[in-house]
């Protein structure tokens, strides 16, 4: 795959050979995906894609469901393939949500319309044309005096939001999607004197609602106050820090310690807002930020929330911040041996990630090593034995979309899949990797059929990437924290681009025009500011 050469003098750097091969590129694709500069010629992810788009049964209506009643026309709204779902008009999607007496709809179907019907239709709206439907069944059931199926259809109906508030409580942060829940409740109430189940499900399920909405909202107002000032500042480092400051093997001298405890940042969420927070509370609507905003530029619309990107941002962030951070303890060493020590033990904890199955911590070390300050460091490399590192390249090596970690990442989700433990249970993609593959596969197939259906069975391939991903994210972690290392992983002093080859330049001079020109203009550069 080929280097953007434009991202990389972003940071002030040149690609080297080293770094063409397997750095993931600092600046990722959601940056491309938010700026709308994504070249629509990149690899398409073969194959993954081999694999999950074969023909699903995930949409199909389970035989003990019963059968979802509407009438001739939404029946022929409906398109079905070997019993599976595959497109539909809106309308039609609509009313298959919604239960009646004789029918529940397949949590499969719940879960993917109501995360994939956000690019169509507002949650508030939504969740409006759903209160109307049941409105109406309701009407006629208490036409009939059928009590006991008014009983039946109301529980079903709660189910229903109970489901949604679960998988998606974030929808409900909007006064006009609180306004329709509270209208929807109010109206399953009314005539319910008797039903005292339905009652307490109701409100059993607004206050665990509420605690998610405020758990939410203290975390994003906590995220706030943090993140407002570190815009305007610059460079981390202009120059190395005193020789006295501790560095990583300081801290933790065990690759597989250090390894767990990178595992465990991805894997647990932070309670405080650092600049490399790993942030674990990415939820399913979040990720379909990614359509929203490819849709919104293509049809020359404002973007979605932007609020709602933050946690992919900050998670891109992560990666980007331990990759710089692993420059930066490579160059700020002075002596040659400790360098060479210090490679060899990022090259361990990579490893150790990778057999833990934590692939995101292991590019963004591999990326770090491959950025061209730390590359261009040829005496230290000689003396470093890089078998183990030719092995973690050759599992990251670009060539044909990845193909060799993707085949790793299946082995990884099939032993998780039969994991009868936590700590074999841990799949971490590579987030950046991640976000391509949703990516291409919105570009790849449209939203809509020729006939004007919607091409559902596109959305059921998103959703189930997007519901692996947060089946992996909901692990939990093995590892116990350590406090002390995971502090220094968050909070330590990430050199500039300028200083980290200022760092190289002083520990091995410039060898070619090229670095002496660089090295000079970044000693101007300094006595200039100076």
């Amino acid at each position: 795959m080929a280097i953007d050469h434009g991202l990389w003098l972003h940071w002030g750097m040149n690609p080297g050979p080293s770094a063409c091969k397997a750095h993931l590129l600092t600046a990722t694709l959601w940056n491309h995906v938010q700026l709308g500069i994504l070249k629509e010629t990149m690899p398409q992810t073969s194959v993954l894609f081999s694999s999950i788009l074969r023909p699903s049964c995930s949409g199909q209506v389970q035989p003990s469901m019963g059968e979802r009643g509407g009438g001739a026309s939404s029946s022929r709204d409906l398109i079905f393939q070997d019993g599976c779902l595959i497109s539909g008009s809106l309308e039609a999607l609509i009313e298959h949500l919604v239960p009646t007496v004789d029918y529940y709809p397949d949590k499969t179907y719940i879960f993917t319309f109501l995360l994939s019907s956000r690019v169509f239709i507002p949650p508030h709206d939504l969740l409006a044309r759903v209160g109307q439907i049941c409105l109406e069944q309701r009407q006629q059931l208490e036409a009939g005096s059928e009590k006991a199926k008014l009983k039946s259809f109301s529980a079903k109906i709660v189910q229903l939001l109970k489901e949604w508030t679960e998988a998606f409580p974030y929808d409900f942060q909007d006064e006009k999607a609180m306004a329709e829940l509270k209208a929807i409740t109010y109206r399953l109430t009314q005539c319910e004197e008797e039903n005292g189940t339905v009652k307490k499900a109701i409100t059993q399920m607004m206050q665990s609602l509420l605690l998610s909405l405020a758990a939410r909202s203290q975390l994003q107002e906590l995220r706030e106050k943090l993140r407002s000032p570190a815009l305007d500042k610059g460079p981390v480092l202009k120059a190395k820090p005193p020789a006295t400051q501790k560095d990583i093997l300081g801290m933790c001298c065990d690759p597989l310690v250090l390894a767990q405890q990178l595992t465990h940042i991805e894997l647990v969420s932070a309670t405080v807002c650092l600049p490399r927070e790993r942030v674990c509370s990415i939820h399913s609507e979040d990720l379909m930020q990614i359509i929203s905003h490819v849709d919104s530029r293509d049809n020359h619309r404002c973007r979605g929330d932007l609020t709602k990107t933050y946690s992919l941002e900050a998670y891109d962030n992560w990666f980007n911040c331990l990759s710089m951070l692993v420059a930066t303890e490579v160059c700020r060493v002075v002596k040659k041996k400790h360098r060479t020590r210090m490679l060899e033990f990022f090259i361990d904890v990579a490893r150790e990630c990778f057999n833990i199955g934590n692939f995101n911590s292991m590019m963004a070390i591999i990326s770090g090593m491959n950025l061209s300050p730390v590359a261009r460091l040829k005496k230290t490399w000689s003396k470093v034995k890089t078998a183990k590192f030719d092995v973690l390249e050759h599992h990251m090596d670009p060539s044909s979309n990845f193909c060799n970690y993707r085949t790793a990442l299946q082995g990884a989700t099939q032993r998780s899949q039969m994991a009868n433990s936590n700590r074999e249970k841990i799949v971490i993609p590579v987030f950046n990797l991640f976000i391509k593959d949703i990516y291409f596969l919105h570009k790849i197939h449209t939203n809509h059929l020729p006939n004007g259906h919607i091409n559902f069975k596109k959305f059921w391939e998103i959703s189930r990437l997007i519901h692996e991903f947060m089946t992996w994210t909901q692990v939990e972690c093995p590892f116990e924290k350590d406090k002390k290392i995971q502090s220094y992983l968050l909070t330590a002093p990430i050199y500039s681009e300028e200083a980290l080859f200022i760092a190289s330049f002083e520990s091995e001079g410039p060898e070619n025009h090229m670095e002496k020109d660089s090295w000079k203009t970044l000693r101007t550069t300094l006595l200039n500011r100076a």
